[in-house]
């Protein structure tokens, strides 16, 4: 909160979204934001799907075990509900939340509460996923972060499934995902293809 000139409290509000593959570091960026906000002493809620348990039902909890408590949600609607006199609102795993994730997030920047949104912005097929391409139109802030390719070490380009299945949701970690730059990945999806 600032004071602007008639003396009155002022919180600008925004949206922050932290994207990219699998293993990129986005659940970590994100904690990183919120304890930083919760050290300032803001009033800080953190929401993800309810789908998600890999690691916690109750927290939200990065690939190398960092954590942060949370309210797990079924939609995105819940997050209004639950935000009232917020001043931080963390959200991971967005891709997950339906497109109405996009009217809440503007809805809470509008009234002063700063959003950051992590989440994969593709899903295994290199396809933009959820309301992540929506919000990060609209968002005042994008941080696109890149895990190593495991074949080549450039910078990834997507998480590629190792699993068998077209179902888009398939919640998994390292045994089920890795993060391959745009070339491994083409060839990976080709070698796919011709073993079919």
């Amino acid at each position: 909160m600032y004071n602007n000139m008639s003396g009155e409290a002022h919180r600008p509000g925004r949206i922050e979204v932290v994207c990219g593959s699998m293993f990129s570091g986005k659940t970590e960026e994100l904690i990183r934001r919120l304890k930083r906000a919760e050290f300032a002493r803001q009033s800080v809620e953190i929401y993800k799907p309810a789908i998600d348990t890999r690691y916690s039902e109750l927290d939200v909890v990065s690939h190398d075990r960092h954590s942060i408590p949370c309210t797990p949600v079924e939609t995105s609607s819940s997050i209004l509900l639950l935000s009232a006199d917020i001043e931080v609102v963390g959200i991971d795993e967005a891709q997950f939340f339906d497109e109405g994730l996009v009217y809440v997030c503007n809805e809470l920047a509008n009234r002063g509460v700063r959003v950051i949104v992590a989440g994969l912005d593709m899903d295994y097929r290199g396809v933009p996923f959820g309301p992540i391409p929506a919000l990060c139109a609209i968002a005042d802030e994008v941080t696109k972060v890149h895990a190593i390719c495991v074949k080549c070490g450039a910078l990834a380009y997507v998480s590629h499934r190792l699993v068998p299945g077209d179902k888009r949701v398939v919640l998994g970690e390292q045994g089920e995902y890795e993060p391959l730059c745009r070339e491994c990945y083409r060839k990976a999806v080709e070698e796919e293809t011709t073993r079919k």
